[in-house]
């Protein structure tokens, strides 16, 4: 097919593209402002950075680092532990969390290579994201050294409960833009698809290449408009003595 064939067949189709577009984009605005739940993402961050001292000068010694990025991946299942959520809700139950709650919600990452740990938690409420990753990462914080018997692990960043955060799963307008164009890509592919199963027979191209035979005349489609303004015909019956009866119509 060339490219004029594709545009006619879209084009002939609009109303339907359009439909679908308007359709799912207004679904789209009602969920994103009305029907969905904000959720907010706080942040705090550890480092894991015990160095060897000599003469009162602290030394940088590349074992004892590597050891060190070695012990996040022990130091992750540490903070996400029953042990410490428990801690968490017994030192601050003003949280108004169970340990399950944190186990499901808190996510410890750390990079390759690397001695920093972030740990984050999701919520509907920023402050009370915050308050919980940084009670978490005190309460890890001064139980390290009684279950690991080592003191190498620092709070760098805390989270700050007066930032003003957006939410992370709720954007309306990019929403709105990707409901548009999946709207508009998955319209076309109907109408595609609905010509591609229409077999019938709509232009003098199409006879050619289906029947290869000549066309002698084609008729058009007519409308009722096309026939005039008085397009009913009127009947009068007539029957005069020693007459059969007759009807004239008058087009």
């Amino acid at each position: 097919m060339e490219l004029k064939q594709y545009v006619q067949i879209v084009w002939k189709k609009w109303w339907l593209i359009a439909a679908v577009v308007i359709v799912a984009v207004i679904a789209t605005g009602i969920k994103s402002f009305f029907f969905t739940t904000p959720i907010y993402q706080a942040k705090a961050t550890l480092i894991v950075n015990q160095s060897p001292q000599q003469a009162g000068v602290e030394t940088l010694n590349l074992g004892l680092l590597q050891s060190n990025v070695m012990l996040i991946n022990s130091y992750k299942k540490i903070v996400e532990s029953a042990f410490i959520m428990d801690k968490v809700v017994e030192q601050n139950a003003s949280l108004g969390v169970t340990s399950e709650q944190l186990s499901s919600k808190v996510t410890v990452t750390s990079s390759d290579d690397s001695q920093i740990m972030e740990i984050t938690y999701n919520g509907s409420s920023y402050k009370q994201a915050a308050q919980i990753v940084n009670a978490v990462s005190v309460v890890f914080l001064t139980q390290i050294p009684n279950i690991m018997q080592v003191d190498n692990v620092t709070i760098l960043d805390k989270a700050n409960e007066n930032d003003k955060s957006n939410p992370i799963n709720n954007s309306p307008i990019l929403n709105i833009l990707i409901s548009f164009i999946v709207a508009l890509m998955m319209a076309v592919g109907i109408v595609f698809l609905l010509d591609y199963l229409d077999d019938t027979i709509k232009s003098e191209t199409e006879m050619l290449q289906t029947l290869d035979v000549p066309v002698l005349a084609m008729i058009n489609k007519i409308n009722r408009h096309d026939l005039g303004t008085d397009s009913k015909p009127s009947m009068t019956m007539k029957k005069d003595l020693g007459e059969t009866a007759f009807a004239s119509i008058n087009q």
